[in-house]
């Protein structure tokens, strides 16, 4: 067995001098606190054995031979004779710390860094190095990995365990009420979103016939429809203000309903502006429409400005604002909703392309939801494969619906929105196949279990 004593300044240094010179199966003996730093005892070749007989006859450890020459101490000097000590004096009690201190105090002592772990004697080799250097020994990354492994397969479990409980529950409502599992696949085919299909199938009688099952759900999805009634003759007097993200179609909209005012009261009583300035060539598209339709466009750059011109237009009979198109993540969106919170009375109408998927519409309503929008209008409608999930949005939001547009063409490609002629459209708009019972479990089965 050989021994050797080593001092280092702290732990790890120490240890790594143990494990650099002895190797990684030295056995630490002891540690202790020095002057110059941490004191470490280590031994290879360790006979344990040996140890335990010395102890048993009673010879202390630090005796042993090859123990007491590693850890003998150099002479030291005999220490000069303590002063006498100085008069205790009590100290006062200290002032109660205030709230704010106290939690001033815990926030540093959050901040203040663990000891390292203390090293024992009987710790193995490997664990008494790899606490030293603040890092898990090898058993316990295992157990890491073990429990990581462990979090997959229980997640893989309730994964599987959630689908044979929904394949279960479809199953289930198909045998029981084979009508409402027809009307939520048709619904599904439409594009329909779940919890809407669900909401519409709830009000659906029980003695649901199979003639009632193939009409009902329709009429049921346009009379859950909002329309405002909103006339495109443009007979309502005011300011309107078109929103919503970039290419929903915002200028060709007011160009198609400038177009319809002026038609109906003249062109010295319909006024466009413009508050967008960030776009290239989006106030010249505006100025564009406006020299065809012999109607004057104005510029307004910040809400003091928007306010001037609004007064300035008070006596014409429609005052149609073209915005800038932002979606929900753009910076620049919050001065678009402070310029024309400023503005004083006017109607908003938001703007959603008829094509964007639910996920895309449902941010946009949230966006410009701080300007509480009266309506909206569906453009794009001729480059929708399908309906079910702008009707979604629509039904899902309780947004009343102002005009559909379907087309570029200025005033003919928009129309006074109509809830029937919407579902017709969606039902002819079909191509694919009924949803498979996959599908269909996936949508409605777990909501079905224990229904």
């Amino acid at each position: 067995m050989k021994i050797k004593r080593f001092v280092a300044s702290d732990m790890r240094q120490a240890m790594r001098e143990v494990r650099e010179e002895q190797g990684p199966e030295a056995v630490i003996l002891s540690t202790r606190r020095v002057a110059d730093g941490i004191e470490v005892i280590a031994a290879i070749d360790y006979d344990e054995a040996l140890v335990r007989e010395a102890v048993r006859q009673g010879t202390p450890r630090d005796e042993l031979p090859e123990v007491a020459a590693a850890t003998r101490p150099a002479a030291v000097p005999p220490l000069p004779p303590p002063p006498p000590p100085l008069p205790v004096r009590a100290a006062p009690p200290a002032p109660p710390m205030e709230p704010a201190a106290q939690a001033r105090l815990a926030r540093v002592t959050a901040r203040v860094p663990r000891p390292a772990p203390a090293v024992s004697p009987r710790m193995p080799s490997h664990v008494a190095v790899a606490a030293a250097e603040g890092r898990p020994p090898a058993p316990f990354a295992d157990a890491a990995r073990e429990t990581a492994q462990l979090r997959s397969e229980v997640g893989d479990l309730r994964e599987l365990l959630e689908g044979q409980l929904s394949s279960l529950g479809w199953n289930d409502l198909e045998r029981r009420r084979p009508l409402r599992a027809r009307v939520l696949r048709e619904l599904t085919r439409l594009g329909i979103e779940a919890d809407v299909a669900r909401r519409l199938a709830d009000e659906l009688p029980d003695d649901l016939t199979a003639e009632q099952a193939r009409y009902l759900p329709l009429g049921l999805l346009s009379r859950s429809l909002t329309v405002s009634g909103r006339s495109l003759c443009g007979d309502e007097r005011g300011v309107m203000a078109l929103v919503g993200p970039t290419g929903v179609g915002k200028t060709t909209t007011i160009a198609k309903l400038a177009a319809r005012a002026v038609m109906r009261h003249g062109a010295a009583q319909v006024a466009l502006v413009s508050t967008d300035h960030y776009r290239i060539g989006a106030a010249a598209q505006l100025e564009h429409y406006g020299r065809l339709l012999g109607v004057q466009v104005y510029p307004a750059y910040d809400a003091k400005s928007l306010r001037k011109v609004l007064d300035m237009l008070a006596g014409r009979h429609a005052v149609l604002i073209d915005t800038a198109g932002m979606a929900a993540s753009d910076p620049r969106l919050t001065q678009q909703l402070e310029l024309l919170s400023g503005a004083g009375a006017l109607r908003v109408s938001l703007v959603l392309a008829a094509h964007a998927q639910v996920q895309a519409l449902e941010e946009a309503v949230g966006a410009y939801r701080r300007l509480q929008p009266q309506a909206c209008i569906l453009s794009k409608l001729d480059e929708a494969p399908a309906l079910g999930g702008a009707l979604s949005v629509l039904i899902r939001q309780q947004l009343a619906l102002d005009f559909t547009t379907d087309g570029q063409r200025v005033p003919e490609d928009i129309a006074q929105a109509d809830a029937r002629a919407l579902v017709c459209r969606t039902v002819q708009s079909l191509r694919g196949s009924a949803p498979d019972d996959g599908v269909m479990a996936e949508r409605f089965g777990l909501a079905m279990v224990g229904a």
